[in-house]
């Protein structure tokens, strides 16, 4: 047995193809809105860029006078962002999307994780086919008091988890693989939930906004706390305009000022 502690990677962002985005708004006569982003200071943020993109296309907005309607032009980005989500218009969130790879979590984490259908994707390392040789284990704090216990209750699944995979022949020449993966699928059954695993998730912005509220929350279970505590730094590094309303309250929670954008 190990005992592990939870990774959050972020292996996959928004990538604007800037030519094809270019030629689309020659024709609608916006192409003035791309070369003033393009202009700015620093490099262009591409989830940014995408969502400005999708709620100007809604307005036809990329410069006065292309929508008779619309008599004021945001030119600020922020300002922008700012009002898109003040007005709750989060559909245009859910164009730019990230992938996270969550390194040693638990059974229970994804658990909960996968309840977030909405917006997600989801691929997860399969005990079917994934033999339990060493069982990774995070001690939750409520635990601790009783440490060497519940150690030694995890390294006896772990001890049992082998001599099965001996006792049951998983490594006799010649086993078909349709039986190694039934013996497999059947010992996963006696290995604990909070054994640490792998999971990839894919979210777009608008999911990823309400996953973090939700799961900082005080009553939220409290390895997504700390994980989502992670998730949450890096989007609002990541991607500062679309996460500007958030704060960090005393107890970990991240609160945006508008919920359910």
């Amino acid at each position: 047995m190990r005992e592990t502690t939870p990774s959050v990677h972020l292996i996959a962002r928004p990538s604007v193809d800037l030519a094809a985005m270019r030629a689309y708004l020659e024709d609608v006569r916006g192409s003035s809105w791309l070369e003033n982003r393009l202009a700015g200071d620093g490099p262009v943020n591409d989830a940014e860029l995408l969502v400005e993109f999708a709620g100007r296309t809604c307005y036809r907005s990329w410069e006065p006078g292309l929508n008779r309607n619309v008599t004021r032009i945001r030119t600020d980005k922020d300002e922008y962002f700012a009002n898109l989500l003040r007005s709750m218009h989060g559909s245009v969130l859910e164009h730019a999307a990230y992938s996270f790879v969550f390194h040693n979590v638990s059974r229970v984490f994804t658990h909960e994780l996968v309840r977030h259908r909405a917006g997600s994707a989801f691929s997860q390392e399969s005990l079917r086919y994934v033999r339990l040789s060493e069982i990774g284990f995070r001690l939750p704090p409520a635990l601790e008091p009783m440490r060497e216990q519940v150690l030694s209750l995890v390294e006896q699944l772990e001890e049992f988890q082998t001599s099965a995979a001996q006792t049951l022949g998983l490594d006799e020449d010649g086993l078909p693989f349709a039986l190694k993966k039934e013996i497999t699928s059947a010992l996963r059954r006696l290995a604990p939930i909070g054994l640490s695993t792998e999971i990839v998730w894919t979210a777009n912005v608008r999911t990823l906004r309400h996953v973090i509220e939700m799961r900082t929350a005080a009553g939220a279970e409290e390895e997504l706390r700390l994980v989502f505590d992670r998730v949450a730094e890096i989007m609002v590094a990541e991607a500062p305009g679309l996460f500007q309303d958030f704060t960090r309250s005393a107890d970990g929670a991240w609160v945006p000022e508008h919920r359910k954008v």
